[in-house]
């Protein structure tokens, strides 16, 4: 019987793959290896560097709960301090020995003779291990526009999920197709230096103020001391709580959540000056429906002379420009494609997966729909594990899910080490139990509520599912705790 080259393969650096890989340390289940693409840690904030990027939630709740860093410089912090940050947590914790950079996994297998996961690795090995954690996140593979012509284009393109810093944006024409979350961060870094920003809207999306200041001396003082941490923590769990997740998955019982939209458009109106560019900005959908946007001059920007918003559909792509449907035709030098990331998708891992009895990942989730226990297991593939599946994230930050699904993960870990467990595999009964309970519960949330239909938002998969935990956080990370063991079976 063959013994694996480790215990445990993280796939991912990012705070998913940090956070599972602390947890398993504090385990006793140091026996892993972490492997990255990229040449640092980091994940979403290694690979997105885009001017403005920073948090959308403030950063007290935007870090783990038992590593508080003091060193935010504003309640929201820009990227680059979270990418120090990752950095900081894998040199606390002595993880960077245990982490391979600059290797990609083709491809994983599992071996059902020999109960192990068979890794292929872009440097031509083949690693074996016990068990297998997906930690890749959904932020990290860009999604190129289904634009004819979009891979024509005779100038610069480049996907604000990497950006290209060489690329000079000064008294360039430039235009950006898309208004979601990293194009309400970049639009105003940019607009100022153009000559001139054509912005192609498909669906606009609901824009809050952000309360985005500098950390006083006293504020940054207290985040030395533990209870001066904690409070602030609390503080901002709730704000984040009160803010998405509990409008969002309550939404019939919540009336704070039908009163959000009227917040928004008095915002627009203070914002935006032209009625009918008002009008373009104002959504169909209620708030919740897609990921809002936070940003104090994001709406303002289309004050400028320079800025014009652009509702009619793209036609195609030129090698000089975007044509829209409407027969107009705008030449432009640099177009940026702020279109998000391969999110709610049968083959949103970056890897292709083949489960016991050669059944692939994607094939599963094509015939059974996106489904996983607990949001961390699937049926079909034994001792595997992924950080961010199907009906896990609340909505809230995402290492409140990090820190509730690792400690899923250790438990199931932690009790095949006490039964010498070589296989472990959610069983297909419990399975069921949970998407059923999921399927009960969703008719509360906001995402199936008429309105939510022109939303083209990414929660939503190509079944129609928005596979998002209807819970409270607090109810998500008690369920890690408690989930019955006997859900697996653990074979020796």
């Amino acid at each position: 019987m063959a013994a694996p080259d480790h215990l445990t393969l993280i796939v991912g650096a990012g705070f998913s793959g940090i956070g599972t890989a602390i947890a398993l340390d504090r385990a006793g289940l140091g026996d892993y290896l972490v492997i990255e693409a990229g040449e640092g840690p980091g994940g979403t904030w290694y690979w997105n560097t885009y001017p403005g990027i920073a948090v959308d939630i403030p950063s007290f709740s935007y870090q783990f709960s038992f590593e508080q860093s003091p060193d935010w410089t504003r309640t929201y912090a820009p990227g680059h301090e979270l990418r120090a940050y990752a950095e900081h947590c894998v040199d606390k914790y002595r993880l960077r020995h245990k982490i391979r950079f600059r290797t990609k996994v083709l491809g994983a297998a599992f071996d059902d003779d020999e109960n192990l996961w068979r890794v292929e690795l872009d440097t031509g090995e083949t690693v074996t291990s016990r068990f297998l954690i997906n930690a890749c996140g959904v932020l990290i593979t860009p999604k190129t526009p289904d634009i004819d012509g979009v891979d024509s284009f005779a100038g610069v393109t480049m996907h604000t999920a990497r950006w290209d810093h060489s690329v000079e944006l000064t008294g360039k024409r430039v235009a950006v197709i898309g208004t979601g979350a990293s194009a309400v961060q970049v639009i105003p870094e940019i607009a100022p230096i153009v000559e001139r920003l054509t912005v192609f809207q498909r669906t606009p999306i609901w824009c809050f103020p952000k309360f985005d200041v500098p950390l006083p001396p006293l504020a940054r003082r207290l985040m030395r001391l533990p209870g001066g941490r904690t409070v602030q923590r609390l503080l901002s769990q709730a704000y984040v709580e009160m803010t998405f997740t509990l409008p969002a998955q309550y939404f019939t019982i919540n009336p704070m959540a039908k009163n959000m939209a009227k917040v928004g458009e008095a915002y627009l109106r203070r914002q935006v000056h032209d009625p009918e560019v008002r009008a373009k900005l104002t959504p169909r959908y209620a708030v919740g429906c897609k990921r809002p946007g936070f940003h104090n001059t994001y709406l303002a920007t289309y004050n400028r002379d320079n800025v014009e918003l652009v509702t009619e559909p793209i036609d195609k792509i030129t090698g000089s420009g975007v044509a829209t449907v409407d027969g107009q035709t705008r030449d432009i030098d640099v177009l940026i494609l702020a279109t998000g990331f391969r999110v709610m998708d049968d083959d949103m891992l970056t890897y292709p997966l083949t489960g016991a009895g050669g059944r692939t990942w994607s094939q599963h989730w094509r015939e059974h729909r996106l489904q996983a226990y607990e949001g961390v297991s699937v049926p079909g593939f034994p001792n595997y594990f992924t950080v961010f599946g199907p009906y896990g994230y609340v909505g809230s930050s995402y290492f409140a899910l990090i820190e509730t699904q690792s400690r899923h993960i250790v438990r199931c870990l932690r009790h095949a080490r006490r039964t010498r467990a070589r296989r472990v595999e959610v069983k297909q009964e419990a399975n069921d139990r949970y998407f059923a309970e999921m399927m009960r519960k969703r008719h509360r949330q906001i995402f199936w509520q008429d309105t939510c239909r022109y939303a083209n938002s990414y929660y939503f998969d190509r079944n129609g599912d928005a596979p998002l935990r209807p819970t409270t956080t607090l109810e998500a990370a008690w369920r890690s705790r408690r989930f019955p063991l006997d859900d697996y079976a653990f074979t020796a």
